[in-house]
């Protein structure tokens, strides 16, 4: 992604944590993330976030995405070698709406969709649908992918340590970590 690209992004952001009355210091108004997945379609598939705390033992993240912005599916799955059991997260929408696709039964007349092109790369279906005080909590190695409302989202994650780079996506072209020109 080049640089002036994600700086634009990382503003919109910004915009967005202030709607949700989320306060950040200097230091991660200027650390935002901004993650294409390595996709280079940054307004269908993304992730903005800020990583507040990851230590060994829990993890805490503000994460935002545009209206219909969609981040991939995915799992956190357990890492043996250090002996790491996958990560358990909640998340807690403070802005918009979240349309958040789990394993189970799919949810008929889903409100989220994937994009054109994107089709063979999302296989779970079961649909829960969070607006602004709501949350749902994940157990490890649960298959998952999560897409904004029409207002976007901002999302709160709460989390056991978070290790993005053994994250597994059903879409083999995704890399998690982004790389900026």
């Amino acid at each position: 992604m080049k640089k002036e690209v994600y700086e634009e992004i990382r503003k919109r952001a910004l915009a967005y944590y202030d709607k949700a009355d989320i306060v950040l210091t200097p230091s991660e108004r200027e650390n935002v993330e901004v993650a294409d997945f390595g996709l280079d379609d940054i307004e269908k598939i993304g992730l903005i976030l800020v990583t507040y705390v990851n230590t060994e033992r829990c993890c805490a993240k503000e994460m935002v995405l545009f209206p219909g912005m969609i981040c991939p599916e995915h799992t956190h799955a357990p890492i043996p070698e250090k002996g790491y059991p996958g990560k358990e997260e909640t998340f807690r929408c403070r802005y918009g709406s979240v349309y958040l696709y789990v394993e189970g039964e799919e949810t008929k007349d889903k409100k989220g969709s994937v994009p054109e092109g994107y089709e063979g790369t999302y296989t779970v279906f079961h649909e829960i649908v969070l607006h602004a005080g709501e949350q749902y909590t994940m157990q490890p190695d649960t298959k998952h992918w999560f897409q904004a409302g029409p207002e976007g989202a901002v999302i709160s994650e709460f989390s056991t340590p978070s290790f993005d780079e053994y994250d597994i996506f059903t879409d083999t072209n995704i890399s998690r970590l982004p790389v900026i020109e």
